[in-house]
């Protein structure tokens, strides 16, 4: 197999520091776009330099690491020759303009490496003369002017400290906290000596997630302004050698596997050969070394996924099939061929879980599976064998969602778990029972979950969850039997406050029953009703809505909205005749489900039947834009976040990392390239019926979004804006699909908030 040796690590090491420090965007009035080739990779790299009243000030971009907006501490530029450095971390560049090309040379840590540059143009995604402007969106939020108990910085603001996890020995206990700029940090603190370390340090682009990838060392991940094209990245936990792992410019990576007994080494995917399909590389998370695991040669039919066991041995693969089908590969040993296993189609799911390590004989494996069953039920399956040892556990009306096992006790069965209305866990293994008992007396009607535990299983950190509690954590010490409260996640949020959410479940005109959820403000007097806002999921096929905290939800109780959340035909967990029954219903039955919805909840006593607002993002925005177009009269207002508008140009700008699954498209949504469904397309792309929305919009897209691409949003805004009605529309240049930068959050939920007061009160 291949293996890429990564001399470059003095550089991408100097690199990673740099981008390491807290920066902040600076105004550009020019770009110098060049590239370092250090053997054989190709760095990119951007200098904006802004001339303030002949006063120069520069900053450096690198694409591939998710880093930008870095300041430079001197910029210079005299006959001709420009001087760009950064002390700091030992940078500087000197290059030689001519003719709108400057030759130069880059010098960090004892190399010199060739860098030339072009002047290049940082051009913004969509029609930039279409978004609102801050003083139009400002005089939106503005209508929401009564005096309320909670704010929207209340429910969407970051939490102080979150995301904890512990050092797989339990030595070291990490978490997120944010400072005053907002940027959220990644901290360790020794457990035994309480000292607090900063281990990784958020910079102008989020740290998307991290985790521990051995007692020493932090990995994470970032990408470039919400493109998704996610970089993983790693630090020790005292925050020294930091490492770009993977400094490749549009290249995703898919995190896969944490290997047993080699700590320093992680299994990942990255479509770094062809953009269209991942591989799987060995990567040492310290050196940055990596050895390509296995190639995926056709592209025609492309491994889909690669079963790793826990000591990263590629036991099998599912490889796609006529783009509609699924093929499942396994090996009985490192020299043997792989065989054929099964055969399914995209409608039907058998998917291995785990390999069964409680047990010599090695073939067994956990394998989800509906092709004996309407719901998918977890099965003991014989992969040598090719036959299911034993059905373990089904649900007769959901689908399973898993299990939990515990590594200490040779891997043993703790727990299995499946959603239906609420999440429900069904202990399995004699320790977990007594866990679980335990867990239960201690915290009474709330709802608890693992969210880690260190590999002695002697500490345990569990989170609090109600429909009304955002998250309070605790660790458990189980030698000495002590629980332990570390904070309320929003401690600003009084339980006492927020809003019941119930669930809900209707038969829809055709017979199939649906199931959902309404939140329902509190202090509803007796005979007052109040206006629903409908909020249909996005996917649409196998997303669903769960029962737990929902800040949107509280948010708009909080204003005396009640909010109705609909898992329609076509959403995951109810089994595979309810998913199926969603199959080329995108603009039709789909929408009747919601319009079912919402007569379903008129019956209830407490709803403004002529006060109905709908909202969506991602898919819900094309059912908001759908719902508009199809009845018009039903509903009073409207809101889009990064919603389809036009399935023709929709499926013309999908990622290429979408592209082979193109034929499975075509049978689930529709097939451009037929002629029923081209019909069926034209009739159910609100973009091209926009004369029928008779009622107000609201628009809001992330430019850099690489699942629905602005121009969805664009073309509705210049639509209606041609017939002369002025729709709002927020868009945010450093946003992808859906917004993750605090600020921008905050300000949308405040422009919604004032939106809805303006037309539902």
């Amino acid at each position: 197999m291949k293996k890429t040796k990564s001399n470059s690590s003095l550089i991408l090491s100097i690199l990673a520091l740099v981008f390491s420090i807290s920066t902040f965007a600076q105004d550009i009035s020019g770009s110098w776009k060049g590239s370092l080739n250090v053997q054989g990779q190709e760095i990119p790299l951007i200098f904006d330099v802004k001339n303030d009243d002949g006063v120069l000030s520069s900053t450096m971009d690198s694409p591939s690491q998710g880093a930008t907006g870095i300041p430079m501490d001197k910029t210079v530029f005299e006959a001709n020759e420009l001087t760009i450095a950064f002390t700091q971390g030992g940078i500087k560049y000197v290059g030689v303009l001519e003719n709108e090309t400057i030759t130069g040379t880059f010098f960090q840590g004892g190399m010199e490496l060739p860098l030339n540059l072009t002047k290049t143009v940082k051009t913004k995604p969509g029609d930039v003369s279409l978004p609102s402007s801050k003083e139009a969106l400002d005089k939106l939020a503005a209508f929401d002017n009564a005096t309320y108990k909670y704010s929207a910085e209340d429910y969407f603001a970051d939490p102080t400290k979150s995301s904890f996890q512990f050092s797989p020995k339990g030595n070291y206990f990490s978490f997120r906290e944010k400072d005053e700029n907002g940027k959220n940090h990644v901290y360790v603190k020794d457990t035994k000596t309480e000292k607090v370390t900063l281990a990784i340090k958020e910079g102008e682009e989020l740290i998307r997630g991290y985790g521990w990838a051995n007692d020493n060392r932090l990995i994470y991940i970032k990408d470039n302004g919400g493109n998704e094209n996610y970089q993983l990245f790693a630090a020790n936990l005292d925050g020294s050698n930091p490492k770009a792992l993977t400094p490749f410019e549009d290249v995703k990576v898919n995190f896969s596997n944490l290997l047993n007994d080699q700590p320093d080494h992680v299994i990942i995917m990255m479509n770094k050969d062809n953009k269209q399909i991942f591989e799987p590389y060995k990567l040492n998370i310290v050196t940055g070394e990596m050895e390509k695991l296995f190639e995926n040669k056709d592209a025609t039919s492309p491994i889909a996924g690669y079963e790793f066991d826990k000591d990263g041995e590629l036991r099998g693969y599912t490889k796609q099939q006529n783009g509609v089908e699924y093929v499942l590969y396994y090996r009985t040993g490192v020299n043997e061929p792989f065989n054929e296993i099964v055969t399914t189609n995209w409608q039907d799911s058998f998917s291995i879980v785990a390999f069964n390590y409680n047990t010599p004989y090695k073939h067994d494996a956990y394998v989800l599976t509906n092709l004996e069953s309407n719901t998918s039920e977890l099965v003991l399956y014989d992969l040598a064998k090719k036959e299911i040892i034993e059905k373990v556990y089904s649900n007769d009306t959901f689908d399973v969602g898993g299990l939990s096992r515990s590594k200490k006790r040779d891997y043993e069965v703790d727990y299995y778990y499946y959603t239906g209305e609420k999440t429900h866990v069904i202990p399995v293994s004699k320790y977990f029972k007594k866990l679980d008992k335990k867990f239960k007396k201690e915290f009474g009607d709330k709802v608890y979950s693992i969210v880690d535990k260190t590999e002695d299983e002697d500490k345990y950190l569990i989170i609090l969850q109600t429909d009304k509690l955002y998250g309070t954590y605790y660790t458990y010490d189980v030698k000495k039997d002590e629980f332990t409260k570390l904070l309320d996640l929003m401690p600003q949020l009084h339980e006492e406050d927020m809003a019941e959410m119930r669930p809900i479940n209707f038969t829809t005109r055709d017979g199939l029953k649906v199931y959902g959820y309404i939140t329902i403000p509190n202090n509803i007097k007796k005979g007052e009703r109040v206006p629903l806002i409908v909020n249909p999921h996005g996917g649409p096929y196998g997303v669903r809505d769960y029962w737990g905290f929902n800040p949107e939800t509280q948010l708009f109780a909080s204003r005396g909205y009640a909010t109705l959340q609909v898992n329609y035909r076509g959403s995951g967990g109810y089994g595979k005749d309810f998913f199926l029954a969603g199959n080329k219903q995108i603009g039709r039955k789909m929408l009747n489900d919601l319009e079912d919805a919402v007569a379903y909840a008129k019956t209830l006593d407490f709803i403004d039947n002529e006060k109905v607002a709908i909202y969506g993002a991602s898919y819900g925005g094309l059912a908001t834009l759908g719902s508009l177009v199809k009845t018009p009269d039903l509903y009073t207002c409207g809101i889009d976040y990064v919603g389809v508008s036009n399935l023709f140009t929709f499926f013309e700008s999908f990622p290429e990392y979408w592209k082979p699954y193109m034929a499975q498209f075509n049978e689930q949504w529709y097939n451009s390239e037929d002629e029923a469904d081209q019909k069926i397309m034209k009739e159910v792309s609100p973009a091209l019926h926009v004369d029928k929305i008779k009622k107000p919009l609201f628009v809001i897209q992330g430019a850099n979004d690489p699942r629905v691409n602005i121009d969805e949003s664009d073309q509705v805004v210049k639509s209606m804006r041609a017939r002369g009605i002025d729709v709002p529309y927020m868009v945010k240049y450093d946003e992808g699909h859906g917004f993750s930068h605090e600020e921008n959050r905050v300000e949308l939920y405040k422009a919604m908030l004032g939106f809805f007061a303006q037309h539902l009160n």
